[in-house]
């Protein structure tokens, strides 16, 4: 074919390139390329960085008119002399076929993308050519608000019911004086960097090779415009610092830690971004004489000696109001006894969870006389009943 490259050597034959025949299929090429574009990835390859990058570029080459059926014809015709005006990367190239993140994910396959590149593409929206040889990149623009939080405590009660809190928070909104522009009056004109663009573009070429890297402009940050004079109100930035008066609902049964997003709440953006997120966290505190356990809710609670001994109908608190609770005869000190129905609603399900009361029977610390006469006449006829062995549950049925 004797059709000279750019350094000066004959390219090769491009079925011979990728390694394939003149008679292999459109999925045949593809595959083959991705294989060996995985292999000559200039950030994957071992070895000569630089001549992986040329082996890459040729396979690149190569792909680009195999893989297009205009072009193979055209090759397969006139070989590369067909081809002259469709120099890799020249005037006539087809960058289109790599604009998107996505024609590089159908193309490399989605485990390479995740494994090398992570889950987070560095492609910006750009292509792979780009990225990989110092290409344009998406241009920044306005830049979105950032989010603010704020952290509201609400006791067992709160959570119980659920409630509204109020709450102030400072942070920066649009400016009304030049409604967010930064301008005086509003009054904008063309940037003179880019030409009202908002990037810059600048075209470098190797060899036969033209790459163009597109930036944002930096005179005005991707917003294409300039003020004519800066608004006095902000200084210029189209933004001012206020104290705002929120209200959030904190829904019943909510956990402590709970994060609620408030939209547009947070900090102003750019000219153009939109704002910022609050994010509201709830901080739960227990709320004596109660504690909570997930859902269910904690209570010690004091009973007499005779109310143990004899049994007896006892009133307890609940975030309810009071609730009676049976005590039945002989109940021994720590015995836990269940209010079903009585703890906090799930946050999804509302079901409620239960009050778990932990009786503790509370020795007088002063007795009077006919309370100690009393007290010897029961110890005389008990005697030494706590050393005695305490029957086992068998033994209630001899």
């Amino acid at each position: 074919m004797g059709q000279e490259s750019q350094v000066g050597m004959a390219k090769r034959d491009y079925y011979e390139v990728l390694g394939v025949p003149r008679s292999a299929s459109k999925d045949e090429i593809k595959r083959a390329y991705r294989k060996l574009a995985k292999e000559y990835h200039p950030d994957m390859a071992k070895g000569d960085k630089k001549a992986a990058e040329e082996k890459f570029k040729e396979l690149s080459e190569a792909y680009e008119a195999l893989g297009d059926d205009g072009k193979r014809k055209i090759y397969d015709a006139y070989g590369h002399e067909g081809l002259k005006q469709q120099v890799w990367g020249g005037q006539d190239f087809d960058w289109s076929r790599f604009t998107h993140v996505g024609d590089v994910r159908d193309l490399f396959g989605e485990d390479f993308f995740a494994s090398f590149f992570g889950s987070r593409s560095p492609f910006g929206g750009g292509s792979l050519i780009e990225d990989l040889f110092g290409g344009r990149r998406r241009p920044r623009g306005p830049r979105r608000g950032e989010d603010l939080r704020v952290d509201v405590e609400v006791g067992l009660e709160d959570v119980y019911r659920g409630v509204r809190k109020e709450f102030r928070i400072p942070h920066a909104v649009p400016c009304k004086e030049c409604r967010g522009t930064g301008a005086r009056g509003g009054r904008l004109t063309t940037c003179p960097q880019c030409n009202g663009q908002g990037q810059v573009s600048r075209s470098q070429t190797r060899g036969f090779s033209q790459f163009i890297s597109i930036t944002t402009c930096h005179r005005c940050q991707g917003r294409g415009q300039l003020a004519e004079s800066p608004c006095a109100a902000c200084g210029g930035s189209g933004r001012v610092e206020t104290t705002s008066t929120l209200h959030v609902e904190i829904p019943a049964g909510a956990p402590d830690g709970l994060r609620l997003r408030v939209s547009g709440k947070g900090e102003a953006g750019d000219p153009g971004a939109p704002a910022g997120d609050l994010y509201v966290v709830v901080r739960v505190r227990d709320s004596p004489p109660f504690q909570r356990d997930g859902n269910d809710i904690l209570l010690e609670w004091p009973a007499t000696f005779p109310q143990a001994a004899l049994g007896a109908d006892i009133e307890v608190p609940t975030l309810d109001g009071a609730a009676r609770l049976r005590v039945p005869a002989g109940t021994q000190t720590h015995t836990v006894f269940r209010l079903r129905g009585k703890g906090l609603p799930d946050l999804e399900t509302e079901r409620r969870g239960d009050q778990l009361v932990r009786l503790v029977v509370v020795t007088p610390e002063k007795i009077g006389a006919e309370e100690r006469r009393l007290l010897d006449k029961l110890d005389a006829l008990l005697g030494d009943y706590a050393q005695r062995p305490k029957s086992s549950f068998f033994d209630r049925f001899k």
